[in-house]
């Protein structure tokens, strides 16, 4: 993003779009015209501060500076072909026809007339709610109608689903229906690979360009894992399944380009070896824990210098946990990316400006980067912590939960990361007081849960309010202000454990839903406080003015 989008126009000029995703079902019709006053971008534009994403390039070599226009471009085709996951083929004649300068910055921000961190919310005029499987399947097509047809491949990761002219449905791969984009990203990675004298990142591109044009990802995510000296990388390719609000089971395409922090990474490094005994201390029944977590994961700090696709809509990833593919976590690993330039910009353009607001004096000194670094860090670790497959026969938690896993599975991962950090600052292997780190998570949760009951992570942060709430971790003192028990906050900790890895292992997709529709909420009295930090200007969230320009390249 190259503009700060927050100047008032004089007035706005909305379209009427029909929600339908078929190109040739999908017209513009009649315009409305508004007052800016009235302009839902107008208001919500507010919401987001723009940061310039730039970084250290001094230890770069040529080679590798050379690289990073050519990463950057890879990763730019993902930003077109997420558009065409979430909205459809239309995205020019959408922007187009809205006039309006906010309004336009709105839609780009979100990719699409839907506002991710409100509940995807239509803020054009005649849009309808936004399709819950977004543009990976037909409009109007039921879970019952797919789930009983034989289509091949109907609950892929790398498909699309699409009817024919008599209205029968059938599966489309990535690679056939995005040809001409993968193409061309794969072109620029292999142009890439022919600079980087790293060979474990010369075959990392070239097998990550195959990868695109194939949708067989996991070899070049074999060859991700096992480079280690680079000092910059590349994320690309149709990687999380969170657009999918049909199943969770298709992969939207994203990118992102990176610059290795050594120093950081080497104190890191000796925390993934704990994973085990951290395992078998979980607060929950044995035969939920019986998995051995793996130990050849990376734990890494890098800063990200361009962002694209998925993880570019709204509210952006601060954090990597990769790759997801459960097989390949049990025989390789994964790597933990902590963006550590991204993670020091939400924390103070938003989370020490909500901590002054909402958190009690007496505690806000005990809001600290450190601890929030640390927070992010090992939430991103404990996905590899806890249970990946379920205890009676229901095949993998995923599969069992399928639209409901990726919420809980975020919320695992922030309670565990919870549970992990207590276990290492009582092992003396984290520093600072435990108070430090719970203070900083209140405040996290009152900065996330504004990502709206729209997204993964916003729910799960609703869940921990809600059940911290409810047994007493916090209270909210007469003045306003949250104030943390500390007690009562490690048993909230530990029983809302103790739930979540129960539910998953279960398979439960039933109580996960009831879960979901009981905490999973924003009350009235978090919604007056979420409303107080509108008012006061506190931004939700940050965009970029990035590239090569910001890099002075």
């Amino acid at each position: 993003m190259k503009k700060r989008y927050l100047a008032l126009a004089a007035g706005i000029l909305l379209v009427t779009v029909s929600c339908n995703n078929n190109k040739d079902d999908k017209k513009l019709t009649d315009t409305v015209i508004m007052d800016s006053t009235t302009s839902y971008a107008a208001t919500h534009l507010a919401s987001y501060t723009t940061v310039k994403l730039t970084a250290d390039l001094s230890k770069l070599t040529d080679s590798e500076r050379r690289m990073l226009p050519l990463l950057i471009d890879a990763a730019d085709v993902m930003n077109d072909l997420y558009w065409l996951q979430c909205y459809g083929p239309q995205k020019d004649s959408l922007l187009q026809a809205v006039k309006d300068e906010k309004t336009n910055a709105f839609i780009r921000i979100n990719y699409g007339p839907w506002d991710k961190l409100n509940n995807d919310t239509p803020f054009v005029a005649g849009v309808g709610p936004k399709p819950a499987g977004a543009n990976f399947y037909p409009p109007h097509m039921t879970k019952a109608e797919l789930d009983q047809s034989n289509v091949p491949d109907k609950h892929g990761q790398y498909s699309l689903i699409r009817r024919d002219s008599t209205g029968k449905l059938y599966s489309i791969a990535y690679h056939d229906a995005y040809k001409v984009q993968l193409q061309k990203a794969a072109g620029f990675l292999k142009q890439a690979a022919l600079l980087a004298s790293d060979p474990a990142l010369n075959k990392y591109l070239n097998m990550r360009a195959e990868a695109l044009i194939t949708d067989n990802y996991n070899p070049s995510d074999a060859a991700w894992l096992d480079m280690k000296d680079n000092h910059i990388d590349i994320i690309i390719g149709a990687i999380e399944n969170y657009e999918d609000g049909l199943y969770n089971f298709r992969n939207a395409y994203e990118g992102y380009v990176l610059i290795k922090d050594k120093d950081w990474s080497a104190k890191l490094a000796k925390y993934v070896a704990m994973l085990p005994e951290l395992q078998q201390g979980i607060p929950v029944d044995a035969k939920y824990k019986t998995e051995k977590p793996g130990t050849s994961s990376d734990l890494n700090a890098y800063d990200v210098v361009y962002y694209a696709g998925q993880c570019n809509s709204a509210g952006k990833t601060i954090a990597v946990n990769l790759p997801n593919d459960e097989e390949l976590q049990k025989t390789k690993g994964t790597r933990r990316l902590q963006l550590k330039n991204a993670m020091q910009a939400k924390f103070d353009k938003i989370l020490i400006p909500i901590a002054d607001e909402l958190i009690d004096p007496s505690q806000l000194n005990r809001v600290q980067f450190d601890a929030f670094f640390a927070n992010v860090m090992f939430h991103e670790v404990a996905h590899g912590l806890g249970i990946k497959n379920t205890i009676n026969g229901k095949g993998t938690v995923r599969a069992a939960l399928q639209e409901q896993g990726s919420w809980l599975e975020e919320a695992k991962a922030d309670i565990l990361g919870l549970y992990m950090v207590t276990k290492l600052v009582e092992k003396g292997e984290l520093k600072g007081d435990i108070e430090n780190y719970y203070t900083t998570f209140m405040a996290s949760i009152l900065r996330s849960v504004r990502f709206g009951a729209g997204e993964a992570h916003g729910k799960a942060n609703m869940l921990a309010f809600n059940f911290f709430q409810d047994k007493g971790a916090f209270e909210k003192t007469s003045n306003g202000h949250y104030k943390v028990n500390f007690d009562k906050f490690r048993i909230a900790m530990n029983d809302l454990t103790k739930l979540i890895l129960t539910l998953q292992g279960d398979g439960n997709k039933t109580e996960v839903e009831k879960l979901q529709k009981e905490k999973a909420t924003v009350r009235p009295p978090l919604k007056t406080d979420l409303d107080r930090l509108l008012q006061k200007g506190i931004p939700v969230d940050i965009i970029f003015d990035q590239g090569v320009k910001a890099l002075g390249l």
